[in-house]
């Protein structure tokens, strides 16, 4: 939740950086944003606005802008409703400090009153303000300088921080610190940067610094990147390599991100699996498994921990996992799992999935299946993230940045990697035919041509979406392989368009669901050639009977299914294990087509962010 954006140096104005940078960072959260600066006179100015990044670029059109130095935030609410008066940065009492953070304090409220009762006064309901009042309060009292008094003061906080920290008193100097939310350092020619992530950065450097936990920044004018510790033990920065294109994070000439991120996906799937299938397509291979093949093979149980898209895609990897290892695989909300007292042992294999690599709950969950001696193995987009350094090894799936808030082709390609790894596994336990291993690699390997085909329906689809723009409610079915997309699928409805839909397994509309279908719940079936077609098609059977309006996607050249739904999307013939793949993206384009057709914000929904970096 929320980005960070900071610029020190003199090359440049610094306003200019920190709201590009906003705006590249605005997918962690727009429920407002703000500025800090500090002009060539000393004076330490903070603009804010309630809502969007353009709302603080209009608000600060009439304003003092000038400086070289300065940090800026978009925040997504926790403590405290969405207003400017909650809006980063944060003033010091003096007006001499100003501070930016992600993460959540969860001792601010008894801080708050200790410096209430030694009057310190309060301008807001955040917990961030306690982090800037506490530090003046630190400084001043036993007369310190703002590093000592930064370090005092995490020293006795409770929560999850990146903070940047400025004192106009000394203008040549930028404070940033880290624990369990992400902080990235850009280090350029006499001049510092610095990002929730490397997406501000990449325009104006390439070597940047992952921040650990626990570590603290210190960018001053003139001198190199220095890093301690909160006890002040000195660190050596590892200075990394970014290897993003900037264009990656443009739209390029797409109306949204998420569309340009759905019609991103055959190469992103290429990408993903270049390297790891050889040019045979007969053949996976990944370096995980490589270096850790006996104690990954000797897994008694796979434990898949995830959150939302990641959790969906982890069924997939379920039924991958078991089908082709058998080998028994939980799938578990990171959220439930790291509080439920679960069982586990030495002998199990955790397989942590996450977008962003940064997710606060399954950073959690790695944590404790750790003490309890399980292999973790990781499934992450964001290179330099916080779940890869966690891991004891794992994969990256190589989508390049996902921008789009709803995740589409971070889902195909962590169902990808899940394939690979299901497959390599599965030859390495000789629990596969070899005749089927190679079948299912080839078919893997031509899954990009046959969402190129898919994608050609995307006009048909937009012209289907206005029909059902009017629906409340929407039912997603799919049973096997199919249950995850339907789940998947009425996700994406409900986060970009705000219409409630559910997925269900189609014998289980039965049990309940059925009540609800009339002729005004549009039910989208997912009825292939597949194992269950039969099954699936009585399901049909069942809603058309209850007036229900069914929108079915079929296999190519169907005469049955087709004759009875309201409306059909045709789909290439695909493997059942593979279907997953390639039926998701016709849900994707709904999704988005009718968000689109109700005049929603596709890119940015309400309330959701891209990164949930705290509980």
């Amino acid at each position: 939740m929320c980005g960070i954006v900071g610029y020190l140096g003199k090359k440049r104005q610094a306003y200019p950086v920190l709201i590009k940078g906003l705006k590249r960072l605005e997918y962690r959260g727009y429920d407002s944003s703000g500025v800090a600066l500090i002009n060539s006179n000393g004076d330490l100015s903070v603009y804010k606005a309630k809502g969007k990044v353009s709302e603080l670029e209009a608000f600060c059109a009439e304003k003092n802008i000038e400086g070289t130095v300065g940090i800026a935030h978009t925040r997504w609410a926790t403590h405290g409703e969405p207003s400017s008066t909650n809006a980063h940065p944060h003033y010091s009492e003096s007006k001499n400090l100003a501070i930016i953070h992600n993460g959540i304090i969860e001792n601010y409220a008894e801080i708050k009153k200790n410096l209430k009762d030694k009057g310190v006064h309060f301008a807001s309901d955040t917990d961030t303000e306690v982090l800037v009042q506490f530090v003046e309060y630190v400084q001043t009292k036993k007369e310190l300088d703002l590093l000592t008094a930064v370090q005092v003061v995490l020293s006795q906080i409770i929560g999850a921080y990146a903070i940047a920290i400025l004192d106009k008193r000394h203008p040549d100097t930028v404070i940033a610190a880290r624990k369990q939310s992400p902080l990235v350092v850009g280090i350029g020619d006499g001049e510092f940067f610095l990002g929730s992530d490397a997406s501000p950065i990449i325009e104006y450097t390439d070597k940047v610094v992952y921040l650990e936990d626990e570590n603290i920044a210190v960018m001053k004018l003139g001198e190199e990147l220095k890093i301690v510790n909160i006890q002040n033990e000195s660190l050596a920065p590892v200075i990394k390599k970014v290897d993003i294109d900037l264009g990656q994070i443009e739209k390029g000439g797409y109306p949204h991100f998420m569309l340009k991120e759905i019609f991103e996906q055959p190469e992103c799937l290429i990408n993903c699996m270049r390297g790891r299938i050889n040019i045979d397509n007969d053949n996976v291979t990944l370096s995980a498994i490589i270096d850790h093949r006996q104690r990954l093979l000797s897994a008694k149980r796979i434990i898949i921990v995830a959150c939302g898209t990641s959790w969906h895609a982890g069924l997939i990897g379920k039924q991958l996992l078991e089908t082709f290892c058998r080998i028994p695989v939980d799938v578990e909300y990171a959220s439930e799992f790291r509080y439920r007292n679960p069982v586990v042992s030495a002998d199990d294999v955790v397989i942590a999935l996450s977008q962003s690599g940064e997710t606060a709950d399954t950073l959690a969950a790695i944590e404790l299946a750790k003490e309890h001696g399980a292999f973790i193995y990781g499934i992450c987009n964001a290179i330099g993230s916080s779940i890869p350094r966690a891991t004891d090894t794992g994969t990256y799936i190589h989508v390049g940045p996902e921008i789009g808030v709803a995740s589409t082709k971070a889902f195909t390609g962590q169902v990808t990697v899940l394939t690979m790894l299901a497959l390599t596994l599965a030859e390495a336990k000789g629990a596969i035919k070899h005749d089927k291993y190679i079948e299912v690699v080839k078919e893997l390997s031509s899954i990009p041509e046959k969402i190129k085909e898919v994608l050609k329906t995307n006009e048909a689809i937009a012209d289907l979406a206005r029909t059902f723009t009017y629906a409340q409610n929407f039912l997603y079915l799919g049973r096997g392989f199919s249950y995850p997309v339907a789940l998947e699928g009425a996700l994406k409805l409900k986060e970009i368009s705000y219409i409630h839909a559910e997925g269900y397994p189609a014998a289980e509309m039965k049990h309940g669901p059925i009540a609800l279908i009339d002729s005004d719940m549009p039910v989208v079936v997912i009825a292939t050639h597949n194992s269950m077609y039969e099954k699936v098609r009585s399901n049909i059977q069942e809603i058309k009977a209850r007036n229900g309006r069914v929108i079915a996607l079929v296999s190519k050249g169907d005469k049955t299914v087709s004759q009875i739904a309201d409306a059909v999307i045709e789909l290439p013939d695909t493997m059942d294990c593979l279907e997953p793949l390639v039926a998701t993206i016709p849900l994707q384009l709904l999704a988005y087509h009718v968000a689109v057709c109700k005049g929603k914000d596709v890119d940015q929904p309400r309330n959701l962010a891209k990164s949930v970096t705290v509980e």
